[in-house]
């Protein structure tokens, strides 16, 4: 089936800008770009995105929900909250890190889409700081852990944990000691949290 005879999906739109971005960065790449890759007029691209910075936006925020959707499943397990704080954190550092190590054009592309972002990272913190906290309760009524308020704990424990999932720390990701510096780090918040 020929692009062209494909319903054009928000969702396809969104999988070729990745793919023009992928290829020719931020700077380069273009709707006309998009349009080109779908086989489609640049007015059919515009019919799911009305501007380019629509578009980058959007492309952004996908980008980051697959690492909070990724993460909401540990969220949502049952079973005692410090091991899914640790397996949490744990997620996140390889997400972050699985990023920025297995294609660093696109990693270094998204860098500057976020920013640009108007609110797609913003929304993005909360979502993951929100997974937190939901954490952080379930710890407070099994009696694991102690908070007055989980949320501001959350966004603590987020803060504290910055230099494994901020990307700009990602360039200290491969460096040698980054795993014992992770292991030391989530073993003081789970202490610090610890009832």
């Amino acid at each position: 089936m020929s692009p062209t005879s494909e319903t054009l999906t928000a969702e396809r739109v969104l999988e070729a800008t990745e793919e023009v971005l992928r290829r020719h960065g931020p700077a380069k790449a273009t709707v006309v770009d998009v349009a080109r890759a779908l086989g489609v007029s640049h007015g059919s691209v515009y019919r799911h995105f009305r501007t380019k910075a629509a578009l980058r936006e959007a492309v952004t925020k996908r980008w980051l929900d697959r690492t909070s959707e990724a993460l909401a499943g540990i969220v949502a397990e049952d079973r005692d909250a410090e091991s899914r704080l640790r397996d949490w954190l744990r997620g996140l550092f390889d997400a972050k890190r699985r990023k920025a190590g297995d294609d660093p054009e696109l990693f270094a592309t998204y860098m500057v889409l976020t920013g640009e972002s108007g609110e797609a990272v913003p929304e993005h913190i909360a979502e993951l700081t929100a997974q937190l906290a939901r954490i952080v309760e379930a710890g407070v009524a099994a009696g694991a852990f102690t908070a007055a308020d989980p949320e501001i704990t959350a966004s603590a424990v987020f803060q504290a944990t910055g230099r494994f999932h901020d990307p700009c720390y990602a360039s200290e990701w491969a460096l040698p000691g980054v795993e014992a510096d992770f292991a030391a780090v989530v073993d003081l918040v789970v202490r610090g949290l610890r009832a």
